[in-house]
Order: structure tokens, then C-alpha cells, then sequence
């Protein structure tokens, strides 16, 4: 099988602003492995500030120890190319996910199915929340208002910009703006400290302002600190950046940390990781959804998939490809308001580059 790298930027039409970075582009890479009459597809977005990995690193790693784990496999070894590249490095997740699907994505196409039929679906339409930038309070509330427009029912705001203070006043404010009818969920991308965290997430409580969840409040390694902020507020709390891989999921299951687990494919390393996942968050009573880095098609059809297959307990982070001004592929999913329409055609629909 030969395997190829494809180095890809694509412009948002707003830029994304976290408390961690703003991002005005997609920057990723696209990987395909090709068995000489099929393709399959897959992604690792560049995400300096969540997974450390790079597009120089994540090409390295696909072209190097990837590429050579996957010598004399069959097209059809798909149990065993995934075996593979697990062990093949340490880390590097994007990298690991971007192969892991693109193999999901050329044995669906082998068999002439979409992936998420591969992977057990008659669900053809998953929905998404979509995220309102970090900004000042009147800027936040055009967004809102802009998204419920646009047929949203989940907006999740950015907060933990430091002043826990103000994020309430910005989140309070729009759900004044919207009504009570949108669901709200707070990502914090570990911006709190776990006081401040309490008394934001308490004073929104106080007020009605009836949020879904909260995501990430405190630094990803402080487990202690965020199973302290479960213990003391009524609203459920998600890990994100807590969770990696199964060992992670375990530690959090144990601590208490958290109600729910975000499984991400560039974090976990693919398809495979990540329904293993989301069985044992079932498993132990922990609820789920599924999410996406700044990326794009690629990524998120496959993420897309997974949802299909596997349902989550609420309505997933899948928007990252909706940011964008066009995609830079071919094919695939795509958008119409919050739902993700996947694709008839084989895998993850996608042709090719587009040019």
C-alpha cells in the first residue's frame, strides 16, 4: 500500500478564538493510502496548545514509522494495520488517528460502503453544537443570535479567559439574549482555577441560566481539582483535555472528576481508540460526546461517523469544518445548519484534493 502526505491551509470565515489561541486558518494534514484502486483519507490537525503535535512532526512521524509498520500488510488486514500503528511509536496521536482512519476509510471503500455503514450505521444525518468565539458580551450575543438563526439548538461559549466575573456576565447575558429554548454549554479550556470555577458555575446556577455543561474547567492534569468542582455544583462537568487514551479515562472514572468524557480522534489516535472509549465511559456511567480540533472535512466525517455508529448522550462538538470558507477536499459530509449530512458515496466520500 503506498501511503502519501498532503500538507493543507484552508481560511475560516470568522476566526476562532479560545482561551488558549486564536486561529484565523485550518492548518492540517491530509493523509491517503492508496491500495492502487482505492484511496482512503484521513487527518491530523496541527494543535500546538492541545496535543503538542506539529504538521512537520505529524508528516514525520505518517512517512516514517507509520508508513513503514504497514509494509506487506494486506488491504484487507485492517485488524492488523491498526495493531500496527499503535505500536509502532509513542504519542503522536494525530498522526496515529490520521492512518488509523484513513485504513477504516479504504476498507469501507473496499467493500463499496459508506463508514459509517462500515462501522455498523443506517444513520445517514448526525447534528452538531456550534462554538461562539471568546469576545466582548455584545459581540458574543450577535453570535448567539446569528447561530439560533441558523437553526442551532446547542451554542457553546469559550470562557476562562480569567476573570470568572466576567464570563458570567457574558454567558448570563446570552441567555438573556436567546431565551430559554437553546441549549448553553461553557467550554473553560482550562482557564479556571478551581475556585473560580465554582463560584462562576454557581452564580449561573443562582440565576437561571440553565447551562448544559461545563467543559475542561481546570488544568487537564488537575483531576483532584476538577473531582472538587464536581463534588460542589449541580451542573455536569466534562473532560476533554483530561482524556487521552483509556488509562486517562480510567484516572478520571476514579477520581470522580467528571459526568461526561469528550473523545476526540486526534487526541485518542483513531477510530479504534476511540470506540473503546466511548464503551467504557458507557460501561461506568459516564456520559459522551464526541469532538473535533480546528480541522476539517476529513476529520470531522470521520468523527461524523463514529457518531452514527456509536451515539453519544448529547449532541456532539462538531462544527470545526463548518468554520470553514471552503473545504480542501473533494466530497465528503456536509453542513445544513446544525446537521451534518454524511456521504452516499464510499468511505468518507471524499474524491481527492480539491484544487
Amino acid at each position: 500500500m503506498k501511503v502519501s502526505t498532503h500538507i493543507v491551509s484552508a481560511p475560516l470565515h470568522t476566526p476562532f478564538v479560545t482561551a488558549l489561541r486564536t486561529a484565523t486558518h485550518v492548518e492540517s494534514l491530509l493523509v491517503s493510502i492508496s491500495d492502487g484502486s482505492e484511496t482512503g483519507w484521513g487527518e491530523a490537525p496541527q494543535v500546538w496548545k492541545v496535543t503538542g503535535e506539529s504538521l512537520a512532526g505529524a508528516q514525520a512521524c505518517v512517512e516514517g514509522p507509520l508508513a513503514a509498520a504497514l509494509e506487506g500488510l494486506g488491504p484487507d488486514d485492517l485488524t492488523e494495520g491498526l495493531r500496527r500503528i499503535q505500536s509502532a511509536v509513542q504519542g503522536n496521536f494525530g498522526a496515529k488517528a490520521a492512518v488509523d482512519v484513513a485504513l477504516h476509510d479504504l476498507a469501507a471503500r473496499r467493500r463499496g460502503q459508506t463508514l459509517h455503514g462500515f462501522l455498523g450505521s443506517t444513520v445517514d444525518v448526525v447534528r452538531t453544537d456550534v462554538t461562539l468565539s471568546a469576545g466582548d458580551p455584545s459581540a458574543l450575543v450577535r453570535a448567539a443570535k446569528d447561530r439560533v438563526a441558523d437553526g442551532f439548538e446547542v451554542l457553546k461559549v469559550k470562557v476562562g479567559t480569567g476573570d470568572a466575573a466576567a464570563d458570567f456576565k457574558r454567558v448570563h447575558k446570552i441567555r438573556e439574549a436567546v431565551g430559554p429554548e437553546p441549549r448553553i454549554r461553557l467550554d473553560a479550556n482550562q482557564g479556571w482555577s478551581r475556585r473560580d470555577a465554582v463560584t462562576a458555575i454557581r452564580a449561573l446556577e443562582d440565576a437561571g441560566s440553565n447551562i448544559e455543561l461545563v467543559e475542561q474547567p481546570v488544568a487537564a492534569a488537575d483531576l483532584e481539582g476538577m473531582a472538587w468542582i464536581t463534588d460542589r455544583v449541580s451542573t455536569p462537568i466534562l473532560a476533554d483535555e483530561s482524556v487521552y487514551g483509556v488509562r486517562d479515562l480510567v484516572a478520571v472514572i476514579r477520581h470522580g472528576a467528571a459526568d461526561l468524557v469528550n473523545v476526540k480522534l486526534a487526541k485518542c489516535g483513531g477510530l479504534g481508540p476511540a470506540r473503546t472509549l466511548l464503551e467504557l465511559a458507557r460501561e461506568h456511567g459516564i456520559g459522551s460526546i464526541v469532538g473535533s480540533m480546528m480541522e476539517s472535512h476529513v476529520g470531522v466525517g470521520a468523527a461524523a461517523a463514529l457518531v452514527a455508529a456509536y451515539p453519544t448522550t448529547t449532541v456532539n462538538d462538531l462544527d470545526a469544518a463548518w468554520w470553514l470558507m471552503e473545504s480542501p477536499v473533494v466530497g465528503g459530509i456536509w453542513y445544513e445548519g446544525p446537521a451534518i449530512h454524511l456521504p452516499t458515496d464510499p468511505g468518507l466520500g471524499v474524491i481527492g484534493l480539491s484544487s
